[in-house]
């Protein structure tokens, strides 16, 4: 209990008595500072491979319903995003990388950020819960759980391998947006889940390796700072040829097409490509790491893009599914695939500070 006071307790009751000594600003100030605590580039992530695990389900959702369980979702990830800079404030403000968020800077208190989160936490689950039904929310409710408590609150500073069981967390949104549609779990959404699961380390790992000096001065055991850039980039290029074959489960298993397929191996090959290019690197070389980082985001965007698309064309919306689904006009796979090039490319710009 004396814990429970020291970790949230306290927080709440100073930002009760700052409201007292802090100067007034206006609300329309705050909300800017209030939304770059949920991570809105890492929010977007979460939700649109939540959005493609439920288009793909065999399970249609009704318009209006699932527009407010993806809603849910997108709160449930911000709520996320807002525990973890609330708990993470005093390594932040060491970090060069993280010291211009909310809180370090003193925008926003670290009590009014943990009544933030937990507000954005129970709405989401309870949205999500009245819009679609209880599995999800159940899921939804042990992803935020699983990325505050487990991964932010005891692996991340515990262990060089927080990234990787911590991973577990941000893998989960299409396995919540596939229950969203259909009340249960199946094979599909498991393979979404390996295949951001393994695509995890690689990604983190690649930006921690240019800023292991930061990492190493707010005393978190990221893997370059415990184990050097030699066997962290050993790690990547392995996970990385693991992800390749994984990633092609979607077609091997019927539930995509050709398109998804050639977008899988062309990605597949490059994302290789770039980690063996950085398992070659030179010591000081900064450019291979930060090539793998950034098409790492885009890699995601554009495998679960073509997924989504291909979906138009896959057994989940042929004639004799069970499926009811409305009419796809003949230019939405090249319009979405377009739109989905654009987007991976916005998102790749600045996103260090939100991870």
């Amino acid at each position: 209990m004396a814990n429970l006071d020291t970790t949230i307790l306290t927080p709440l009751k100073t930002a009760l008595d700052a409201q007292v000594t802090r100067p007034k600003q206006h609300l329309s100030t705050r909300v800017p500072d209030f939304l770059a605590l949920m991570k809105p580039r890492v929010m977007f992530l979460a939700v649109f491979t939540a959005f493609v695990g439920m288009m793909i389900a065999p399970v249609y959702p009704d318009p209006l319903l699932g527009s407010i369980a993806m809603l849910a979702i997108a709160v449930g990830a911000g709520a996320a995003g807002v525990l973890n800079m609330w708990y993470d404030a005093d390594i932040d403000a060491v970090m060069t990388r993280t010291s211009r968020r909310p809180i370090p800077r003193g925008r926003i208190s670290r009590g009014e950020a943990l009544a933030f989160g937990l507000v954005l936490a129970c709405g989401a689950v309870i949205g999500l819960g009245v819009a679609a039904n209880v599995e999800a929310a159940g899921l939804l409710a042990f992803t935020i759980f699983f990325y505050v408590a487990v991964y932010t609150l005891w692996l991340k500073r515990q262990t060089p391998q927080n990234v990787v069981i911590g991973g577990a967390a941000g893998a989960l949104p299409p396995v919540v947006g596939w229950a969203a549609a259909t009340g249960g779990v199946g094979p599909e959404p498991l393979i979404l889940f390996l295949i951001i699961f393994l695509w995890t380390p690689p990604h983190f790992w690649a930006l921690s390796l240019n800023r292991a000096d930061e990492y190493r001065r707010a005393g978190v055991p990221m893997l370059p700072v415990i184990a050097g850039r030699a066997a962290t980039t050993q790690q990547i290029l392995i996970y990385s040829v693991v992800l390749v074959p994984v990633s092609m489960l979607p077609w091997a298993r019927g539930f995509a097409g050709p398109l998804y397929a050639a977008t899988a191996l062309a990605c597949g090959t490059i994302f290789l490509a770039l980690a063996w290019q950085l398992r070659r690197s030179r010591e000081n070389d900064r450019q291979a790491a930060r090539c793998l980082f950034l098409f790492s985001i885009s890699y995601l965007f554009l495998l679960f893009a073509a997924l989504l698309t291909d979906g138009s064309s896959s057994r989940w919306f042929s004639p004799a599914s069970s499926r009811v689904s409305r009419p796809v006009p003949t230019s939405a796979p090249a319009a979405t695939l377009r739109s989905a090039v654009r987007t991976a490319h916005s998102f790749t710009i600045a996103t260090a500070d939100e991870v």
